[in-house]
């Protein structure tokens, strides 16, 4: 899957020639280590595990599993309902050595990371880990995991059993039911105060944004991403944040369908030099750190928007962390936004 809604390196091949041997081996030995209980794969004496995931598959072990590799944003949902995984796979580490934006409260020191980039993927070290359970997201309907290497997919999911959270074309509170069922089904207590707090408060930011959204119909909301020759326009009809925020009244810009053509229906390309195409009060920018930030365009047309002018431009949490704990701020952020902007448009 590519699109440049969600930027991404170029995809390479993973192993070199003499590292496949290695790898062969590697796996060998995993399989030998599940056959007779005596590997970190064994997951205990729980009983039977099993998930159905929104591919329709059943992902199945003799235990609960417990060397979990997942992507990291789906690795820090898990976090805060209390299961911590082993590895992880996709923007983990910044430059400067700090947890990403997507790693949520995981202590990433902690962690062993399989790549730093989307569809980067360490398969050698992945095997190393024994995993007895792989997840990730899914961004389209065709069963993808997220950040799985399509080249190499076949090698990777032959190790563990896997289970994919589809996040695609439908509202956020779907993907959360379902990382709070994985995550109850790991062994999460889902009743910890904790959790039933942070459900509370999704809750009530949510009815708290659809009485903002409603007090405040003429705010017009404009998503944006930013690369150096292309700002990104996104439609709201196929991601999981926007379609909720949309559900709750928020007055989205939309681009028209034949502008988002070209991208399978997510978004649609602008020069910097047609930035100004859709008015808006407020702009909610990708805050993924393969993305240009606000702070460091440099574009003059960026600089002459109305609602950069009025200093009215949010980051948005683009690829959420699927937990209530936080995605609640996100609707809480939303809200504020709202409610403060001034009509610029």
């Amino acid at each position: 899957m590519s699109h440049p809604r969600f930027p991404q390196p170029s995809r390479r091949g993973i192993l070199a020639a003499g590292g496949a041997l290695g790898l062969t081996a590697m796996l060998a030995a995993c399989g030998d280590d599940k056959k007779d209980g005596s590997g970190a794969a064994d997951s205990g004496d729980s009983g039977p595990w099993s998930f159905k995931d929104d591919r329709g598959t059943t992902a199945k072990a003799k235990g609960t599993p417990k060397n979990i590799v997942a992507f990291t944003g789906v690795a820090a949902a898990l976090f805060d309902y209390g299961i911590e995984v082993k590895g992880v796979f996709g923007p983990t580490k910044t430059k400067d050595g700090k947890a990403d934006v997507q790693a949520g409260d995981m202590d990433i020191s902690k962690l062993t990371i399989l790549g730093n980039e989307w569809g980067k993927f360490n398969i050698e070290k992945y095997a190393g880990l024994a995993p007895d359970l792989l997840v990730s997201t899914m961004f389209d309907d065709a069963g993808t995991l997220w950040s799985v290497p399509e080249e190499s997919k076949d090698k990777i999911l032959k190790v563990a059993p896997s289970a994919g959270i589809s996040v695609y074309d439908r509202q956020m509170t779907q993907p959360l039911q379902r990382l709070l069922a994985l995550a109850e089904s790991l062994g999460a207590d889902v009743k910890a105060e904790k959790v039933v707090k942070a459900k509370k408060r999704f809750e009530a930011a949510a009815e708290r944004l659809r009485k903002v959204a409603k007090a405040n119909k003429d705010i017009k909301v404009l998503v944006g991403s930013a690369s150096q020759d292309i700002f990104y326009v996104s439609g709201t009809n196929l991601s999981a944040d926007l379609e909720y925020f949309k559900s709750l009244g928020v007055n989205f810009v939309e681009p028209s369908e034949s502008a988002k053509k070209a991208s399978g229906g997510w978004f649609e390309n602008l020069s910097w030099e047609n930035v100004n195409k859709h008015a808006a009060d407020v702009i909610m920018m990708d805050n993924r750190t393969a993305t240009i930030q606000p702070a460091d365009i440099e574009k003059p047309t960026w600089a002459k928007l109305p609602a950069v002018k009025a200093g009215q431009v949010i980051p948005r949490v683009t690829e959420p962390i699927y937990s209530y704990d936080k995605c609640a701020p996100i609707l809480e952020d939303l809200a504020d936004a709202i409610e403060k902007a001034k009509k610029v448009s």
